[in-house]
């Protein structure tokens, strides 16, 4: 899929706007899981910032989403891992294929079991949780699937309209 978005500015303005939306939108959206709250729209986003515009917009955008719900109260720390993780991995895998399956892949993988194993010794150490590692992989997994499948069919529409004119 091409890139839609061609300037710099542009890029980082489009990362933004769907940080606030995924920030305004989240309450609507997210379960609370054990000690960590999960939000499919952040998952989604992930996947639109690495194939729309690239790794670094999808990282940073997730680094200013789990900030500002951390500094309003509606996120835990658990966000960082998984978000950004699974931003990174997203971007990375869709920069290496160019292929819309391996954003999808790159996100769930880095989201659900690494960033999911990275925060069980954040959740031990800072949080007090006595959950197990395994606890966090679901827990991710849950809401990272939920927006991968979202953010395909999406993007699919999007290549599919695209290829109609």
């Amino acid at each position: 899929m091409k890139k839609y978005i061609s300037s710099t500015l542009s890029k980082w303005i489009f990362a933004a706007l769907l940080s606030a939306i995924t920030i305004v939108m989240s309450p609507l959206f997210s379960l609370p899981i054990g000690v960590s709250r999960v939000y499919p729209l952040q998952h989604m986003v992930n996947i639109f910032l690495a194939v729309l515009c690239g790794t670094r917009y999808g990282v940073s955008a997730a680094f200013v989403t789990s900030s500002i719900r951390n500094m309003i109260g509606a996120g835990t720390i658990l966000a960082y891992p998984g978000s950004m993780i699974g931003a990174w991995l997203s971007g990375y895998l869709y920069h290496k294929t160019g292929k819309l399956w391996a954003a999808v892949i790159g996100e769930l993988i880095g989201t659900s079991l690494i960033g999911g194993l990275v925060a069980y010794p954040v959740a031990l150490f800072l949080l007090g949780s006595d959950k197990g590692a395994f606890f966090f992989v679901i827990a991710f997994s849950l809401s990272c699937a939920t927006g991968c499948v979202i953010a395909y069919a999406i993007l699919q529409g999007l290549k599919w309209f695209s290829h109609q004119k």
